[in-house]
């Protein structure tokens, strides 16, 4: 093309060619931008919870090599709580223990530590015989080589709390260990994160993890005996007019990432020179069960 000028002013050829360039100049930095708003959507999309349940951190699907490496990364176990009682005829029975396990899997996802199985005994056990147990699956951790001890319950009373803390203070008392007993939204309670029994938050948890496990067909149409009070057994705000996935999702977001500051809080605050793994290996002649 000739870009030569005429005394009436710029040719047709040379406007079509800077119009080409300009034009394809302006086409360039669109899909550039583009692709940024495409690269920063998938960035954003990694970014947010999903319910999958990762094997990684679960320590039963673990193997020794990845359980050793977990806990010299970062030397946290998450125990959840739970049991087996009535949540409504549209949820699981052990709601409150898959719950707590699920909020703790997401935690370790991203924190780091690992997750133990949950434990279905509770509170409503006699004292006298389960506690000792608990310390002693306590300080089996311990002896594993894990320098903070969090023990979460998806059952959410006061009792349970009180289990847990009693159990964890003989196997803390050296100061070597660090632990508390906690509710999955313990330091997550707000407008967006909260519990309730079988209603709006514990049904949208669910939703948002064990979708197949939700029948809100077996709610009916009729309205819900209040309070907990028979033939439902529901406390909270009506599932069928509040519950979503992403209401459980969002409550999930907030539960996990509070426990994992917690869990990390914890860790620093022990001495340095006990927060390293303690075990030469996890393989036989230095450890063998928990």
């Amino acid at each position: 093309m000739n870009d030569k000028v005429s005394p009436g002013g710029p040719t047709q050829e040379g406007i079509a060619r800077r119009h080409f360039v300009r034009s394809a100049a302006a086409a360039s930095l669109c899909l550039a931008l583009d692709g940024h708003a495409h690269a920063t959507a998938a960035t954003d999309d990694e970014k947010t919870i999903k319910s999958a349940l990762s094997p990684a951190v679960q320590m039963q699907f673990m193997r020794p090599g990845q359980l050793e490496k977990a806990i010299r990364d970062f030397p946290v176990v998450y125990v959840p709580f739970g049991l087996i009682e009535w949540h409504g005829r549209h949820l699981p029975l052990g709601n409150d223990a898959l719950k707590a396990h699920a909020i703790l899997v997401k935690t370790a996802e991203q924190f780091g530590g690992v997750v133990y199985p949950p434990v279905y005994f509770h509170e409503g056990f006699p004292q006298e015989s389960l506690l000792p147990v608990l310390t002693e699956l306590f300080a089996r951790l311990k002896r594993t080589g894990f320098r903070v001890i969090l023990g979460v319950s998806g059952h959410n009373v006061k009792g349970q709390i009180d289990m847990i803390d009693k159990a964890l203070a003989p196997v803390v008392a050296d100061g070597t260990v660090v632990g508390a007993g906690l509710w999955e939204i313990t330091l997550s309670r707000s407008a967006e994160s909260n519990t309730d029994h079988a209603a709006k938050w514990e049904t949208s948890n669910m939703m948002f993890f064990y979708p197949d496990l939700v029948d809100m067909s077996a709610l009916g149409d009729g309205p819900l005996a209040p309070d907990m009070k028979p033939p439902d057994g529901i406390g909270g705000l009506d599932p069928r007019k509040h519950a979503s996935a992403e209401v459980g999702r969002r409550n999930v977001e907030l539960a996990s990432q509070a426990i994992g500051r917690k869990a990390r809080e914890l860790f620093e605050s022990l001495p340095e020179d006990q927060r390293s793994f303690i075990l030469p290996a996890i393989s036989p002649g230095h450890w063998w069960m928990i």
